[in-house]
């Protein structure tokens, strides 16, 4: 249950992207909610339903790249967000993504850290913000940079500590 609803939030995205691209911005605001809700409920979901999985493990981030950078792109071709801000989130996700990739070819898992989750929840906020016209919302997903990238150097600590042991 909780992948199927992971699943929907990927298939929100393009709907959302849609919505931007036709300045239905309000529309698109609920469907990030939508989106954001999702992101929430479906790990509760698996962690109370004790149905957490490696599938599920490595769905959520890849749904959540997908969704964020995809929205971002949008808004960056509104005119909502800078370049430099969204090349920096789609550097160190394909970074991570790059590492999990390694991780997963020897049989591992890295999940989602505190701090990357605390990421995605500023990515959210920031875009929710940015859609309903919130002055403060790029500072926020400014913010969430900060935390991208320390989050980033936490997974590569964590790729490299768990490398080395197998060595």
């Amino acid at each position: 249950m909780a992948n199927f609803i992971t699943v929907l939030r990927l298939i929100l995205t393009l709907p959302t992207v849609v919505f931007i691209e036709l300045e239905l911005y309000t529309t698109a605001l609920i469907l990030v909610i939508l989106g954001a809700v999702s992101d929430w409920f479906d790990g509760n979901f698996a962690r109370k339903e004790n149905s957490v999985s490696d599938l599920g493990k490595l769905l959520d981030p890849y749904v959540d790249k997908v969704f964020v950078l995809s929205i971002l792109i949008a808004l960056l071709e509104k005119g909502f967000v800078g370049s430099t801000v969204v090349i920096l989130i789609l550097f160190r996700e394909l970074s991570i993504s790059f590492f999990r990739s390694l991780a997963v070819q020897k049989g591992l898992v890295i999940e989602a850290s505190g701090m990357g989750k605390i990421k995605t929840f500023l990515e959210f906020v920031a875009i929710i913000g940015l859609l309903a016209h919130v002055p403060l919302s790029i500072h926020i997903l400014w913010v969430s940079v900060v935390f991208a990238y320390l989050s980033a150097y936490d997974y590569i600590k964590r790729y490299i500590y768990v490398s080395v042991r197998e060595v």
